[in-house]
């Protein structure tokens, strides 16, 4: 419960951080998205005022001192968004460990008056900090009883001040969503898992893939669900007794299905129920030996550790560090040290110990086989990630399937959207498992209406998730012209229930259907809506299928424009972006960038604002940083367009800098669904499925499916931590429906985000942080969004 205190709202710019000094170090192995951390950490604290410092190589920098600790500017962490890794340095440190050694760093510290440190990290590298900061007091008295310090120090820096973010491409530590680097980790094993699939495929190989994760089998787990592979070893999870046989069962099976491949994922750490290793070689020869496939190894490695960081992680890594320094602000002598992270789509401060604590709780239980227990320990997302797995890659045998004699349709509406076909996989599979029959409407609304709607089978949808666009084809016709040929071939397939994947048009879609109930009895069964839309323009959810992919395209362009600019000096590009009147892809797009501005119709801007932005980039000139990136979203004033937009930098810009500009489009909807789309397009769609299955069966009576209430027409969408099903009559009231947008966007309070990062002063509501909450071990049938 809140106090009426926190009622008003509380302003980043009213903290100072005058007085304080910072410093931030990266700590144990690597991680992508670390160097957008360590850049929000220094700006964040540049902005308000606080001094900040690099401390070079880690705990082992800590403990050398001298020029390992060097206090920076704001040009200092320019350019190292897009790099993977950390360009601090990090590296395993012994004298740490020892008293004598965090003497030493405490002695480093004091000398220039560093009392907050955000340390950016795994878990251990998170122990050792609080270690050191319920130490300090101790450290600073035996410091000042050899002289090395006056009583004066050791009153004024009385407290070590202590906020951490996980950087690990494990995802290993309790309490967060996602660590900073996983998604990047992923995106580097699902690009090889691409390529084998195409050699596998020529050759009717078997593959085995070793990955990361010597204690954690996220990245085994996860990628396995996204790239649909035929079975996973992971830590938490060891396969039953005799699993040589069912394992083989199962390829053999695959492949007399005309499967001309077999995926096999390997955890480095995976185990049987005897706690013994299963390594990868190992289930190579097993399959030699039993099935005679060709089978080859392919170990990851570093590979996974390497390359430049993804979209969600820079957006990630720069919330976190955002956070962190708001944490060390506020933070008192009885605040506890905290971890920033990510919960669903919301920051969240938690209890590092707490944390740290329930991390250990998990290696444990796996060491005494208490295997349930493990899986339970690592939290919803892990949870959800498995249950979705299992439940998708083995096909029960026909026998043993429920009949239900419910026929459900599935069709693609809108703008083709990558993972839009593990949408569509993940839907025929589940309704197959519960029994339905699935049939797959060809080309929207429009072909639904020509009767371009087939049966579609469980081994149909093998290999889907990684196809980007939409196998089924998709229009952005709505069905209103048609409802009478619609209702026709829904009486004639006796189509029971439907699921529409697709964007603002699935949505108009359902409307236009749900009116029409009244009218035609066909449409009175249950329909559920999967938004799936790069514009991330759908009411009712924060996210949608596909916008991920697009914003990492974006990125990976920006990134390559920003490469030639600063090859030519004194040069600025403006970019236009899709995504109709929605600014989300404009706005995160320059967030991951690191973009001067980003022009949006959600936030209206006049002649002075452009003439501000022109005068904040010849400024910028004058620095080392000789280039600038300003992104436009291309609907976000219809008289400033990107060409007006473009002269007016280049007149006002003359002597100073040069302009280019460039129109994204269409590749924005392209190319293979990111991990995270291939994911959550699986995930949200498997339950809207089960949904299904649920609303049918309280909707069957006397004979016949018979639905005419507003909650039998939903939207599936994820709100903050939670995914959840809404009547799309009452989504309504939330919709412009001129521009094609929700009223109310959760990513506008990121906004500010982004000009402060860019150099420039604005307000920024933080009301939302600052609650430390409790690490919570999760009731059984707590849901959520988490990914």
């Amino acid at each position: 419960s809140r106090s009426a205190m926190d009622h008003q709202p509380k302003f980043f710019e009213n903290l100072s951080g005058a007085g304080k000094a910072i410093a931030v170090l990266t700590s144990g192995g690597d991680a992508q998205g670390m160097n957008a951390a360590v850049r929000a950490v220094v700006r964040m604290g540049i902005y308000v005022n606080a001094k900040v410092y690099f401390i070079y190589e880690g705990y082992q920098g800590m403990v050398d001192g001298a020029d390992n600790i060097v206090e920076v500017s704001w040009e200092s962490v320019s350019s190292i968004l897009q790099v993977g890794g950390t360009v601090i340095g990090s590296a395993r440190c012994k004298s740490f460990r020892t008293r004598e050694g965090r003497l030493q760093a405490a002695f480093n510290l004091v000398q220039r008056g560093i009392t907050n440190l955000c340390v950016i990290g795994g878990d251990g590298s998170l122990t050792g900090a609080n270690l050191f900061r319920e130490e300090w007091s101790g450290l600073l008295e035996e410091l000042a009883q050899k002289g090395k310090i006056d009583a004066e120090a050791v009153k004024k820096y009385a407290y070590l001040n202590i906020v951490g973010m996980v950087g690990s491409i494990d995802n290993d530590f309790c309490g967060t969503d996602m660590t900073i680097g996983t998604d990047s980790a992923l995106h580097r094993i699902i690009e090889v898992v691409d390529a084998i699939m195409t050699t596998a495929q020529s050759h009717q190989r078997t593959f085995v893939l070793e990955v990361m994760g010597r204690h954690c089998g996220y990245l085994a787990l996860v990628s396995a669900l996204a790239c649909g592979a035929d079975w996973v070893f992971i830590p938490e999870y060891p396969p039953e007794e005799g699993w040589e046989d069912t394992m083989c069962v199962k390829l053999s099976e695959n492949r007399a299905r005309k499967k001309r491949l077999n995926i096999i994922i390997v955890a480095e750490g995976a185990i049987d129920c005897h706690n013994k290793a299963i390594t990868s070689e190992k289930v190579k020869d097993l399959v030699v030996q039993r099935l005679g496939f060709d089978t080859r190894v392919t170990i990851l490695g570093h590979v996974q550790r390497g390359g430049t960081p993804s979209a969600f992680d820079r957006i990630l890594a720069s919330r976190m560090g955002v956070e962190a320094v708001l944490a060390l602000l506020e933070a008192t002598p009885d605040t506890p040290a905290c971890v920033v992270s990510l919960s669903g789509n919301q920051a969240v401060r938690l209890p590092l110990m707490e944390c740290v604590q329930m991390t250990q709780e998990v290696q444990k239980a796996m060491d005494e086989g208490r295997f349930l227990e493990a899986v339970r320990l690592r939290g919803r997302s892990f949870e959800n990630n498995l249950n979705t797995y299992k439940l998708l890659s083995h096909k029960k045998p026909d026998a043993e399937l429920p009949k239900s004699n419910f026929n459900v349709a599935v069709l693609n509406v809108g703008a083709p959207a990558a993972g839009m076909n593990a949408a569509v996989r993940a839907a025929v599979r589940v309704g197959i498992t519960e029994g339905h029959k699935i049939f797959a409407v060809i080309d929207g609304f429009e072909g639904f209406a020509r009767g371009k709607i087939k049966e579609i089978s469980w081994g149909d949808v093998g290999g889907w998730t990684g196809q980007g666009g939409s196998i089924l084809g998709t229009k952005r016709t709505l069905p209103a012209k048609y409802l009478e040929k619609i209702a026709d071939q829904m009486r004639t397939n006796n189509i029971n229930a439907l699921m529409v994947i697709g964007g603002f048009e699935a949505y108009l879609g359902l409307l236009e259907l749900s009116a029409a109930r009244e009218k035609y009895d066909e449409f009175c069964v249950p329909m559920v809506m999967v938004p799936a839309t790069v514009s991330n323009n759908v009411p009712g959810s924060d996210f949608s299928i596909g916008a991920d992919t697009a914003l990492n395209t974006i990125t990976d362009t920006c990134d390559r424009i920003k490469q030639s600019a600063s090859g030519t000096k004194r040069r600025v590009f403006i970019i236009e972006t899709m995504g109709g009147y929605c600014g989300y892809l404009a706005n995160m797009g320059a967030l991951a960038a690191g973009a001067d501005a980003a022009y949006i119709f959600e936030e209206q801007f006049d002649i002075r604002e452009l003439q501000a932005n022109v005068e904040h980039l010849t400024e910028k000139m004058k620095t080392s940083i000789q280039r600038g990136l300003v992104l436009r979203n291309e609907n976000c004033n219809e008289n400033y367009t990107t060409d007006f937009i473009y002269q007016l930098y280049s007149e006002e810009g003359k002597g100073v800098f040069d302009c280019r500009k460039n129109v994204l489009g269409h590749m924005q909807q392209g190319g293979a669904p990111s991990p995270f789309d291939r994911n959550f397009g699986t995930k949200i769609s498997a339950k809207a499925m089960q949904w299904i299955s649920k609303k049918l069966k309280e909707t069957y009576r006397k004979g016949k499916v018979f639905a005419n209430t507003d909650d039998s027409v939903c939207l599936l969408g994820m709100r903050r931590r939670n995914l959840v099903f809404q009547p799309v009559a009452e989504l309504k009231s939330e919709t412009d429906f001129v521009h094609r947008i929700p009223k109310e966007q959760w990513w506008l309070k990121l906004r500010p985000l982004m000009k402060i990062l860019a150099k420039y002063k604005t307000s920024y509501d933080v009301s939302d942080s600052g609650q430390l909450e409790h690490v919570a071990m999760l009731p059984k049938e707590a849901e959520t969004g988490a990914i």
